[in-house]
């Protein structure tokens, strides 16, 4: 047993130093999951359930192994029996063998023992994390003091994101009443002048970028049965809704036109870039669809396609020079900009297209489907595109 101790209080240690340098839930929840994984070998995918009514807010999907694309633990794993154990009793349960997990495709994936532990805070539960086991395996003591373990630290560590979330919700609204003050600068354009007002002169520079574009299908039609307030009121809260998520994900609103925005990811190396739009993508998707329900009763859908590119683009400083102002925004240039939004054009009835570069950088972390060839304005030869969602 005493190797036991140790091995649990080197842990801890490596669990407190992954979380000490991020505040963003998703990340910190992703970190509590592969601490999971490595805490119990026989694990087939570890989840933290966060309990929070208002969690959609602040959370997105995260890659299942059970269900093989991303998906929200709380649709996902909240009706389990173990799950449901868990918060009826108050305390951790280990059941020895759980149900199968039915994927979206309509295949089976036979489960083993799944273990569900409550996140306290404050006596109430904030989350529960729950361990599904491989066929065939069983839940050690040790596996399951670990999990306990884990469950402590994931309590504050969730709750002080969550705060940091609220805090940065409010700079969000006051920077939008105060957004009125300088209409024709973003924020990325913002940002750059207050940290280096030099770059106002700068040359565009060669850097590797993901760029995402969105357009709604059907604003057109919209346009001719409805009157331009109540289009521009759907228009408005469409939009609005897709804010968070792409800061979230670390991409920058650099366009708006009518009925779509340019979207660019270019903080990290190419991969990063690449992995952040196509999570921003989903988070999208599924906002997309909820509002479509919300509207359904007085209006038709509308759907967002979208389409994601990668590779090197010029960036930097473009003026807009017209005759009542000029308008300065930091975009990037180039063909990788023209094919994601070629792509986002050819999409249809709410599709995620993306491109053979992005394919490549997201290689094997989500399912991508082959959509064959297809000519674009502008290039000579026909591309292979592909699609981030089954086709129904």
């Amino acid at each position: 047993m005493k190797k036991y101790y140790k091995e649990r209080f080197e842990a801890q240690r490596r669990v407190a130093r992954k979380l000490a340098s991020t505040m963003e839930v998703n990340e910190i929840l992703e970190r509590l999951r592969q601490e999971a994984r490595i805490m119990v070998p026989t694990a087939m995918e570890a989840c933290i359930l966060v309990l929070d009514p208002d969690a959609r807010k602040y959370t997105r999907p995260l890659q299942c192994a059970l269900y093989n694309r991303p998906v929200n633990c709380l649709s996902c794993k909240r009706s389990r029996s173990a799950v449901q154990k868990a918060l009826k009793r108050k305390k951790g349960v280990v059941i020895s063998r759980s149900e199968p997990i039915l994927r979206p495709d309509g295949t089976l994936v036979e489960t083993g023992p799944e273990a569900a532990i409550p996140v306290f805070v404050n006596d109430e539960i904030l989350a529960i994390i729950s361990v599904v086991s491989k066929p065939g395996t069983r839940f050690t003591r040790e596996d399951f003091y670990m999990i306990k373990d884990l469950s402590e630290t994931a309590g504050n560590a969730i709750l002080g994101a969550k705060k940091h979330w609220e805090i940065t919700q409010e700079k969000i609204k006051i920077t939008q009443m105060l957004a009125h003050l300088s209409p024709f600068v973003p924020q990325s354009v913002r940002r750059i002048v207050e940290k280096n007002p030099e770059m106002l002169k700068q040359e565009k520079e060669s850097k590797e970028v993901t760029v995402l574009f969105l357009d709604l299908e059907g604003y057109t039609r919209l346009s001719t049965i409805r009157s331009e307030t109540e289009v521009n009121e759907m228009v408005e809260k469409t939009f609005s809704s897709f804010v968070d998520p792409i800061h979230r994900s670390g991409g920058d609103i650099n366009e708006t036109a009518g009925d779509g925005l340019m979207i660019i990811f270019k903080n990290d190396d190419a991969k990063t870039n690449a992995l952040h739009a196509v999570k921003s993508a989903f988070d999208i998707h599924e906002i997309n669809r909820e509002l479509n329900h919300r509207f359904s009763e007085d209006a038709e859908p509308v759907n967002v396609n979208i389409g994601i590119n990668s590779g090197t683009a010029l960036v930097g400083m473009t003026t807009f020079k017209g005759s009542l102002d000029i308008r300065m925004t930091y975009t990037a240039s180039g063909p990788v900009t023209n094919l994601a939004a070629r792509l986002a054009d050819h999409a249809e009835r709410g599709d995620i297209l993306i491109g053979e570069d992005t394919k490549k950088l997201i290689d094997g972390l989500w399912p991508v489907y082959d959509k064959g060839y297809a000519r674009f304005k502008g290039i000579d030869k026909p591309l292979q595109v592909y699609s981030l969602l089954r086709a129904s």
